[in-house]
């Protein structure tokens, strides 16, 4: 709104908003009515309660894929129905696959991170990156920090708009860098991460609606993942080169003061002693692996399937809870075992809130399992797609366009995925899809959208060191700046799954589109 005084009077001139800004406006407004994702998903249990008294009261029935044999759907609202509801609630929750696997994840990768590893390793990659690379070792640390969970997406953007300012290059792109790859590169990681752990379960929950016998394994989207962080590395480097930094040109704000926190004088020694205890580690599985009828490798001396694959959260556990020990010991963080056990309860209560979560989504997924309303879904909506000739790429694409804009409604990816892995998991296997590849197309649908969404909580935390730079960034600069890097990760990752569709490259270890 424009205001002028004219002697005596006021003339007011209302600038109307253009369609992106009242576009995000109505996102920002539709999203804020959304309640939390817990009273979401017992909301939708609820709804799952009428929706199986409905259809039986309809007498709906589905014939079941694998077995051929013919369900009624039933009634969560009659006798038998509660009594399900009540003695299944624990075993709903303790025996919701991605419980105890975060868990066990978040024990070792946790202790790495709260005595100091993770920050410290990504902090001195970024600063000692040679100038002429700075920009994709941002972007690569940024991918990567994601094994620190959310944490990368606080600690990378401000950092690498430091070391931009630092050498002379605008800090806006740096942080536009560093939060574009650590939100939009959240799916993709060269080693395994507690969202494989996290997204693996609900696939293998919602996979066994029509097959109890498949299951998703962490490793499953493991060579996909390793080929997006060199793939998006590269891209988000050059879309920031090429075109973030033309478009922002050269920094002419005001001069500011950057401080770097002080690190334990002994951090560079803990790093190193915890890399060489991580290779001696991996070398001892190597080892393991290669002698003779190892008991680790199948009857056949392979890994595809093997006792290895089965019991890889424990090996990465174990590896993650080597290398932060050796870490917090050579730093002081660690002086006895208690130190280590203190340690992981303070990782576990930064998963409080996800604990609390899983309760919720578990009964949804548990309830919609059991009514036969997933399998009938799942049926019908198959034989549908068939029915349109719907049932190829195009179909992938769509989905995939489907879940990016879905995102900017819920921003949870894990909460999104136990949504969306009852319907889909299940349809799309009823086309011949593998629950894996499903899984992959969600994950880049999911990611490469996070940050363009206004509602992303860390969004409005890179806003404000934005605006150390520049005082007059708002939410609509910031995404303008996030546009870019969104829609070319997203055609680049839609680019690469053709690719691997097309080329007959496995997505994980014995891992293809098809069942």
């Amino acid at each position: 709104m424009k205001t002028e005084k004219q002697g005596k009077k006021v003339v007011t001139e209302n600038k109307k908003p253009g369609i992106a800004q009242r576009f995000l406006n109505g996102v920002e407004k539709v999203g804020n009515k959304l309640p939390d994702p817990f009273i979401l998903f017992a909301g939708l249990a609820v709804l799952v309660i009428i929706v199986s008294a409905i259809f039986s009261a309809f007498g709906a029935t589905v014939i079941h894929p694998g077995t051929g044999e013919e369900l009624e759907v039933k009634n969560l609202a009659s006798a038998e129905g509660l009594e399900y509801i009540l003695t299944s609630m624990l075993d709903n929750f303790t025996g919701f696959a991605p419980l105890g696997l975060v868990l066990s994840m978040m024990l070792g990768i946790g202790l790495a991170e709260k005595v100091g590893m993770l920050d410290y390793a990504i902090k001195k990659t970024i600063l000692k990156s040679p100038p002429a690379l700075i920009t994709y070792t941002v972007v690569f640390v940024g991918i990567m920090g994601n094994i620190a969970s959310d944490a990368a997406m606080v600690l990378v953007p401000p950092l690498a708009a430091m070391v931009f300012y630092k050498i002379g290059r605008n800090p806006i792109a740096g942080l536009a860098a560093g939060y574009a790859s650590a939100g939009a590169g959240f799916t993709a990681n060269l080693l395994i991460a507690g969202t494989d752990a996290l997204l693996a379960g609900i696939s293998t929950e919602a996979a066994k609606i029509i097959d109890e016998n498949i299951v998703v394994t962490p490793i499953d989207n493991w060579y996909f993942n390793i080929v997006s962080v060199f793939v998006l590395t590269i891209v988000g480097g050059l879309v920031t080169t090429k075109f973030i930094e033309p478009r922002l040109g050269e920094y002419k704000g005001d001069e500011v003061k950057e401080a770097i926190t002080e690190d334990p004088p002994n951090a560079g020694k803990a790093l190193r002693n915890a890399a060489i205890a991580g290779f001696a580690y991996i070398a001892l599985i190597v080892g393991a692996i290669l002698i003779p009828n190892s008991p680790l490798t199948n009857e056949d001396g392979g890994l595809v399937p093997s006792p290895f694959l089965d019991g890889i959260i424990p090996i990465i556990l174990f590896f993650f809870i080597i290398i932060g020990t050796v870490y917090g010991v050579t730093v002081g963080n660690i002086k006895s075992s208690k130190d280590v056990a203190n340690f992981m309860a303070e990782a576990m209560k930064d998963l409080a809130s996800y604990i609390v979560l899983i309760f919720a989504i578990a009964q949804f997924i548990a309830y919609f399992s059991w009514s036969n309303i997933a399998t009938w879904v799942a049926v019908n909506g198959a034989e549908f797609l068939k029915d349109v000739e719907f049932t190829g790429i195009g179909l992938i694409i769509g989905y995939i366009i489907f879940t990016a804009s879905l995102n900017f409604l819920i921003t949870s990816g894990s909460a999104k995925w136990a949504l969306e892995a009852p319907v889909f998991v299940p349809m799309f296997m009823q086309l011949g899809y593998h629950p894996a590849f499903t899984q992959v197309a969600y994950r880049v649908a999911d990611s490469s959208t996070n940050i363009v969404t206004p509602m992303m909580p860390y969004m409005v935390i890179a806003l404000s060191f934005m605006q150390k730079y520049d005082k007059k960034a708002g939410i609509g600069t910031f995404i303008s700046l996030m546009i870019p890097y969104s829609v070319t990760f997203l055609l680049t990752w839609i680019i690469m799954i053709l690719v691997f569709i097309f080329f007959e490259i496995p997505f994980g270890p014995g891992i293809g589109p098809y069942l």
